[in-house]
């Protein structure tokens, strides 16, 4: 079915910044090929080792993308908000997917098919080159992530995911529900939802958030909590 989540004016395109700038006629053409799917919690999108032939846009929702251990250890190697695109390596290279995702809630995904997102690239350059932009970004994300699993001390890949959340999620009141299970934060920046839990306490000890029960947070001093996370 076409997007039927998506109006003109809050379209999946018109939320992904790759996207901005393209001609209106070009944005209703796609708009046309572009279809909505609804998915709840712990259902798959794709899998590792799945055919790849969409791009995904991420219209509702927060995804996971996620890597399994042979030993069935699951590792989440990004998070996926709104506006953010996925599929688009494998879409490109003609690969397999090489990660899973999940929606870690219910979750509103657009897709375009592989025919039709390439058959609007060679016809518009400057959208090719922001994709050249944006692929760019996702390697230095992937080389700085891995950067801030070796360096950074547990309780700063904290103060980070945090941030992050902050700047993503709705805010009510100032506060913002935690997207992901303790479980799922840990295998996000490498540690134990026992250590989250410590430094959650550590940082409302020291006044630099406040919680609501489990998963509702406030940030009480977000340049402080930036500068314990290194985020300059």
């Amino acid at each position: 079915m076409c997007c039927e989540h998506c109006s003109h004016e809050s379209s999946c395109l018109v939320t992904v910044p790759v996207f901005k700038g393209m001609k209106d006629q070009d944005i209703q053409a796609l708009r046309k090929v572009t279809k909505s799917h609804t998915f709840k919690k712990g259902e798959y999108i794709f899998g590792e080792g799945d055919r790849s032939e969409t791009l995904f846009v991420v219209k509702e929702g927060l995804i996971k993308l996620t890597k399994t251990s042979l030993e069935g250890k699951e590792q989440i190697v990004r998070l996926l908000f709104p506006g953010d695109f996925f599929g688009l390596f494998s879409l490109l290279r003609d690969e397999n997917h090489y990660m899973n995702a999940e929606p870690a809630q219910e979750t509103v995904i657009c897709s375009i098919e592989k025919k039709d997102f390439l058959k609007t690239v060679e016809k518009n350059p400057d959208l090719a080159f922001q994709f050249l932009l944006a692929m760019n970004d996702r390697l230095y994300e992937a080389d700085e992530s891995v950067g801030n699993m070796s360096l950074l001390e547990v309780e700063q890949r904290v103060a980070r995911a945090l941030v992050l959340f902050h700047d993503k999620m709705n805010r009510e009141n100032g506060y913002f529900t935690l997207p992901i299970t303790k479980k799922d934060l840990a295998s996000f920046i490498g540690t134990t939802p026992e250590s989250i839990s410590r430094k959650l306490l550590t940082f409302m000890s020291k006044k630099l958030i406040h919680m609501e029960g489990q998963r509702q947070i406030k940030i009480l001093e977000l340049d402080q909590l930036k500068k314990l996370a290194e985020l300059h």
